[in-house]
């Protein structure tokens, strides 16, 4: 296609995905209320000296916090339409095997993602009350909404996207750059860096969220070594059968 024709049809594409966007988005705000409820729930289980909840700074705070979550829940309700008309702008350009590993790819990292981010969600109680304990007794706890919406959701991202890390390697190991015995000798480095993650996500002396955020990650690297040594074997296979 010539040059034009290319922009025309990104576009079109565009256009489309931000229409799904926006429609999605007014669902999303409708659900908002729901949405709040639901994150301050951990709030009100807080057992301490603490009495904790959210509260609204600034005129037009709260339509700020249901607009900001109003666009999150579009992106996510929106995302089977804006990922297909990605794909769809991309695969004339694939060959085939390139379309079969870009499925396989995206398949795999959008479970991955979504049980990344479910599990930022299960450790919030657990840091909330324990960053809540701190406080005095007779004291309150004055939460922003904004700041603690906005670090819920960078938990819930930061772990969904570790989650989908494991298939830099899986995706490295198939290219050739990266063996299933590098992975396997690099152990001791992805543990540090798991652990790292995991503590700068989470409050430094709550190891009992560090652990739930490690462990699964730690589960992945292993598959991913497991699937990159099974990788190298049918490699060497195929190498060897050709000689």
């Amino acid at each position: 296609m010539p040059l034009l024709s290319h922009l025309a049809e990104l576009r079109r594409r565009v256009a489309v995905s931000a229409g799904a966007i926006v429609l999605a988005g007014i669902a999303g705000f409708a659900l908002s209320d729901a949405v709040i409820a639901a994150a301050a729930a951990p709030l009100a289980h807080v057992q301490g000296p603490s009495l904790t909840g959210l509260n609204f700074t600034r005129l037009g705070e709260a339509f700020d916090l249901r607009f900001k979550i109003a666009m999150t829940l579009g992106i996510v309700f929106s995302a089977p339409v804006w990922i297909y008309q990605v794909w769809a702008f991309l695969v004339p350009g694939l060959t085939s095997r390139e379309r079969r590993i870009g499925i396989i790819f995206v398949s795999t990292a959008v479970p991955l993602f979504l049980g990344g981010a479910c599990f930022g969600w299960i450790v919030v109680p657990q840091i909330v009350a324990l960053l809540a304990g701190f406080a005095p007794a007779g004291s309150t706890t004055m939460l922003t909404a904004s700041q603690y919406f906005d670090f819920l959701m960078k938990l819930m991202i930061g772990v969904g996207v570790a989650f989908v890390s494991p298939l830099g390697i899986v995706a490295l190991n198939a290219v050739g750059v990266l063996s299933a015995a590098s992975i396997i000798r690099g152990w001791r480095i992805a543990l540090v860096v798991i652990i790292i993650f995991s503590a700068t996500v989470t409050p430094p002396s709550d190891m009992m969220s560090m652990a739930l955020i490690a462990l699964p990650l730690c589960l992945l690297y292993i598959a991913s070594a497991a699937w990159a040594w099974a990788h190298d074997r049918r490699a060497a296979r195929r190498a060897r059968s050709v000689d």
